[in-house]
């Protein structure tokens, strides 16, 4: 997901909702592995506690946001994890202790390397300053050995893990920005790097570096690749040919919509190219981002359901995942799915 520019974000809940089970959260039994992931990534929320935010039900009980999202019918949690945040959120340290309120609720996990200081998405995927020097055997050591510490800091807490993207939005690869110009404009990376289009080698030896990584320290999770714009059926397939030619290592495909308000036609095509490129690549396929303005919250349960439900019925989809539901519009981001600190109407797709 691109994020604009500006402060970030509020969070909030729900109990009684629809899709409400109990005060309690339910069981803290994890679902089943083979169960249809229904989740969403909330990585802001350390953040919007340490601002004072607080987390309602729709009843008005004050609630912990990774409760409300299981109490919405949610079986799993998205984190996404930076490598040395300005601040301490994405950091390690910040992704173990959300990891551990998901196993607290029973909830399975995703984690989303970004392999950059902040986010990355299609427009920037900025190299880390530590690694700013680095040539692409130095890159390769870094995204390895980072990734191992993060698991290995998750496992060391007997955490389980059970989905790793490698990038986010590689939507033509990734560090392959060195950083900004002072018009803030990313600076390419010509002679190394990630880039698809300049480098489609040493993107495919870096995301491999990243697979390797995942697999010593958590042999059974699934690897994703990442790709925005899944009604693109093209624009994926730039990415996953890059791997079927060089020799990309992944279990799954992991796909980000973004329809608007009219949505029909964007998720009907995203529908039809989740059964297109399993059956082309010979993967799982798994929604890892999607999410509309709630200032449309009618649309957005109705784009939300048929997204669920058409999901379910493709025998090679495996989940979908709301990005940051709690966010409010008041912090800038229209697309999260609470209002006035409580869940909207969309929250209650997750409950069928």
């Amino acid at each position: 997901m691109k994020i604009p520019r500006l402060s970030i974000i509020l969070a909030a809940g729900l109990i009684l909702c629809a899709c409400s089970k109990d005060d309690n959260g339910g069981s803290s039994k994890k679902p089943s592995e083979t169960s249809f992931a229904l989740g969403a990534d909330i990585s802001w929320t350390t953040m919007l506690e340490s601002k004072g935010y607080k987390f309602y039900t729709q009843a008005g009980v004050q609630t912990e946001c990774t409760a409300l999202m299981k109490q919405c019918g949610m079986n799993s949690i998205r984190l996404r994890v930076w490598v040395n945040p300005s601040d301490r959120f994405s950091s390690k340290e910040d992704v173990l202790a959300m990891a551990l309120r998901a196993k607290a609720n029973g909830m399975r996990l995703m984690i989303d390397f970004h392999y950059s200081d902040w986010w990355a998405d299609p427009g920037q995927q900025v190299i880390p300053a530590a690694w700013a020097d680095y040539d692409l055997t130095g890159l390769k050591k870094a995204v390895g050995n980072h990734t191992r510490e993060v698991l290995t800091l998750l496992k060391d807490n007997n955490i389980d893990v059970e989905w790793v993207q490698v990038g986010n939005e590689v939507a033509d690869g990734m560090l392959y920005h060195k950083g900004r110009d002072g018009s803030g404009k990313a600076i390419d990376v010509v002679d190394y790097g990630g880039n698809i289009t300049k480098n489609p080698r040493g993107y495919i030896a870096l995301h491999n570096a990243g697979y390797d990584a995942v697999k010593e320290v958590y042999p059974d999770a699934k690897v994703i690749v990442h790709v925005d714009n899944g009604h693109d059926l093209g624009h994926v397939k730039w990415v996953l040919e890059a791997h079927k030619t060089y020799g990309g290592k992944y279990d799954i495909i992991g796909l980000s919509l973004y329809p608007g308000q009219d949505w029909q036609t964007p998720l009907q095509n995203c529908l039809a190219n989740i059964s297109e490129l399993s059956s082309m690549y010979g993967r799982k396929v798994m929604i890892c981002e999607t999410g509309m303005d709630y200032w449309y919250d009618n649309n957005a349960y109705d784009m939300l359901t048929a997204m669920i439900s058409g999901a379910r019925k493709i025998s090679s989809c495996t989940g979908v995942f709301y990005w940051e539901p709690e966010a409010p519009q008041e912090e800038g981001y229209k697309m999260g799915a609470f209002k006035d600190g409580k869940p909207t109407h969309a929250m209650d797709a997750f409950a069928h």
